[in-house]
């Protein structure tokens, strides 16, 4: 160990690790964002390293999200915290009828998280970023001691310019209405749950963490005909079911049979007593649409490669129970909106 003249933080021969003064503003502040952030994110936007970097939207108005990235572990089967923190922020933009531009990084650092662990989440943002077709907009890094983080965690925000037709949103739902997912429920949080846990599975549960773009693309000649359209990430399709049923002050009713879930994270749920509503996916939506096109619109995003994609339920006139669940023996059950979540740190 060794100290910077005039400074008193030690610091590891070699920067093998992050130190507390990669984030004091000296010199080793510089050359993390220089020699690795930038060096992997950089655009001429990122690049102007100023308090406030100008960018082009080329609109009146703008989408803004915002989301923070605490996952453990930061490494899974299917992606890591950097990939899943753009695709999760640029899916918050998709569905909500935007065209993502760019984002903001920010950064939280544990000391002694090691620098090739670091470079490797920056590396996978960077790949997601372009897949996307965003950048880094503007960025920022703190440095807190050990134990004070676990190892890293990520804020993002993100612009996106409106789409022409946007969908009006879960108060137009309607009796009648039909509820739609494109793809397997459920499959993120099991599969950081087995990672967690390592419960030794094989083969192991994957993360769906993805961009939801193309899903986007195939809907959109069908976009008069859907009300409403969210990604199902905490709390899964279940917390999405009891907001929409609370917005549109109707009844949203579940068909369990029709719920497609991968065979490996049906196991895992069966195994542990968990209920495959209520867990996290992070590349998949539910959509609510008008029935006189539900199959059509089931079909084109089969047709697309989502062939997971199915319809799992219906909206109808407001009783006393605002999210319910038909059972594979034709019992009617409500679906409890629980107090917390049964998976935390999933995302």
């Amino acid at each position: 160990m060794s100290a910077l003249p005039g400074c008193p933080l030690p610091v590891p021969e070699g920067e093998q690790t992050v130190c507390l003064a990669h984030g004091e503003g000296g010199l080793l502040t510089r050359r993390l964002i220089r020699d690795r952030i930038q060096r992997v994110l950089s655009n001429p936007v990122l690049d102007q390293l100023a308090d406030a970097n100008q960018i082009e939207l080329g609109s009146p108005r703008l989408f803004c999200t915002t989301d923070t990235f605490v996952v453990s572990p930061q490494f899974f089967p299917g992606g890591d915290i950097g990939s899943l923190a753009v695709y999760g922020t640029v899916n918050d933009l998709l569905v909500s009828g935007a065209v993502p531009v760019c984002l903001s990084l920010g950064l939280i650092l544990e000391e002694g998280l090691p620098l090739t662990e670091l470079d490797r989440i920056l590396v996978s943002i960077q790949s997601a970023c372009q897949e996307c077709g965003i950048y880094v907009a503007t960025g920022d890094t703190k440095v807190v001691p050990r134990g004070q983080c676990d190892r890293i965690y990520i804020n993002t925000t993100g612009l996106g310019r409106p789409r022409d037709t946007m969908p009006p949103g879960p108060n137009a739902l309607r009796p009648g209405d039909v509820l739609l997912v494109t793809g397997n429920i459920a499959q993120h949080g099991i599969a950081i749950l087995a990672e967690r846990e390592n419960l030794g599975l094989t083969p192991g549960p994957r993360s769906d963490s993805k961009s939801l773009a193309g899903e986007v693309a195939c809907l959109l000649p069908w976009f008069s005909a859907v009300r409403a359209l969210r990604d199902p990430t905490r709390g899964g399709v279940a917390a999405v079911c009891q907001e929409w049923a609370e917005a549109s002050r109707c009844t949203l009713s579940l068909d369990e049979t029709c719920l497609p879930v991968s065979p490996e994270a049906r196991a895992v749920c069966e195994l542990l007593g968990l209920d495959p509503l209520h867990i996290a996916g992070e590349g998949n939506m539910l959509l609510g649409v008008d029935s006189a096109v539900a199959e059509q619109i089931a079909a084109a995003l089969r047709g697309a490669g989502y062939t997971e994609a199915a319809i799992i339920g219906k909206v109808r006139s407001r009783d006393l129970v605002p999210v319910t669940v038909v059972t594979s023996l034709g019992h009617e059950r409500p679906l409890v909106e629980p107090l917390g979540a049964p998976l935390p740190r999933i995302c």
